[in-house]
């Protein structure tokens, strides 16, 4: 498989989580926990929701800890859906919902196959064991 298609993917992936996860900091802050509220999600959940959010994102930038990344940005997604997406009446949130499990069979599949060459978890694996990569 080419070198490049997995990178790719994970940046795809990865971008709206970084923009979701930045954009509930500052400003969006007060307004995402209130539609949490809303929704009847505890706010309090919100710190959690956005270190997933830049830190999954992150990993999957990176191809750092994919598998164990990409798992938990899988089970938000669905979880995501079915608390924020429920309405499939409504046509855009039933277009949401089937955003969110197109994500996290995305992320499924990063799971499964791992990061690729030009990730972080290759570089590691390529060490052999008790030698830095800095000898």
């Amino acid at each position: 498989m080419n070198k490049v298609v997995p990178l790719m993917a994970r940046l795809l992936m990865a971008q709206i989580f970084l923009i979701s996860g930045f954009g509930k900091l500052g400003a969006g802050y007060a307004a995402t926990a209130a539609y949490m509220k809303a929704m009847g999600t505890p706010p309090v959940l919100l710190p959690l929701v956005i270190a997933l959010e830049i830190g999954g994102g992150l990993a999957l930038v990176l191809g750092f800890k994919i598998r164990w990344a990409a798992l938990a940005l899988a089970l938000f997604c669905v979880v995501a859906g079915l608390i924020f997406h429920h309405n499939l009446g409504d046509r855009m949130q039933a277009i949401m919902f089937m955003k969110n499990l197109a994500m996290a069979g995305g992320l499924l599949l990063l799971h499964g196959c791992g990061a690729g060459a030009l990730s972080v978890d290759a570089w590691r694996a390529a060490i052999p064991s008790g030698r830095s990569a800095l000898r």
